[in-house]
């Protein structure tokens, strides 16, 4: 998910970004931008991309029996 091909342009995951407050980007090419637009500079910096967590696992349908050797 992280290095797939087709990434959405954003702000938030670009090399020129730097995260300020309340979704604010500092970009050292445009200056001030929201974090949901992107610009033709758009480079892509996978290391800024945060993951999803993943989800609980639901554990309640196995019987304690399945856990055992």
């Amino acid at each position: 998910m992280l290095f797939r091909k087709k990434i959405e342009r954003s702000c938030t995951y670009c090399v020129y970004g730097a995260h300020l407050e309340d979704g604010w980007i500092l970009c050292s090419k445009k200056g001030m931008r929201s974090g949901d637009i992107s610009c033709r500079k758009f480079r892509y910096d996978p290391c800024k991309r945060i993951p999803p967590k993943a989800k609980a696992l639901d554990l309640s349908k196995y019987d304690p029996e399945d856990f055992t050797l």
